[in-house]
């Protein structure tokens, strides 16, 4: 018999993770790097867009909009990453930020409770932004969902994630990396720097791996780090407590 705790054998384990928006941009690549660690994936799909999901996830069909569609079909997930959320985005979708993001992770949410999730892994963005402010705000209000839904939570705040098509802000690393280091602008710089492809799905399946026991967010130094360094329960820099 195993004498170790419930909590530890669960951090031991494989997981079987349930991802929304599993054929976008964050979502194909967090799918991959899951399935060759290991961990089992079921992904939402809409119908005709099974061809854009990664191959060896489990397909489920449905509206990321509607729990109703998948709320039966999360089990035998452990742990819900809901990655939906409009494409590029801008200032002038203020209105899809509400329809789109924040009634998906409603959506997720939902059917969640339903389910044996134990452990939810949140993108966000960093807070406070001095631009794209509906965006946070809407973000912001995701948060407060899942600090009040009762599932321990993982939120990674990252502000712009570098990647194929996702690369004109490089030329701002420059400006990043001096900024970073002046005593005036260090802390806003840190929140709001720039973050890799790689770095940030390195980060998210670290926190699958790592269930925090409550709510906690990861920012950017943590997710530069591949949340290596910041583990459940205890404080670290790039790691903060959510209240």
């Amino acid at each position: 018999m195993d004498p170790s705790p419930p909590e530890a054998r669960f951090e031991a384990q494989r997981r079987t993770a349930f991802v929304t928006g599993a054929s976008g941009y964050l979502g194909r690549a967090l799918c991959a790097a899951l399935l060759a660690r290991g961990h089992r994936v079921r992904a939402l799909v809409r119908p005709g867009s099974s061809g854009a999901v990664v191959a060896g996830c489990d397909l489920v069909q449905g509206d990321a909009l509607d729990a109703r569609t998948f709320a039966g079909r999360i089990a035998p997930a452990d742990t819900l990453v809901p990655l939906v959320g409009v494409r590029k985005p801008s200032p002038g979708k203020e209105r899809e930020f509400e329809t789109v993001d924040g009634a998906s992770l409603a959506a997720a949410l939902d059917a969640a409770q339903g389910a044996r999730v134990r452990h939810i892994v949140y993108v966000s963005v960093a807070q406070p932004a001095p631009v794209m402010k509906a965006y946070a705000r809407v973000r912001a209000g995701c948060e407060a969902r899942l600090r009040s839904c009762g599932i321990p939570s993982t939120i990674l705040r990252p502000w712009y994630v570098l990647g194929p098509g996702h690369r004109w802000p490089i030329l701002l690393r420059p400006l990043y990396w001096l900024a970073e280091r002046m005593p005036g602008s260090s802390a806003s710089a840190r929140r709001l720097g720039l973050v890799t492809l790689e770095e940030m799905v390195t980060a998210l399946v670290w926190a699958v791996e790592h269930p925090s026991p409550a709510v906690r967010v990861l920012d950017v130094p943590a997710i530069r780090r591949g949340g290596v360094g910041a583990p459940s329960g205890t404080h670290g820099e790039g790691w903060t407590p959510s209240p």
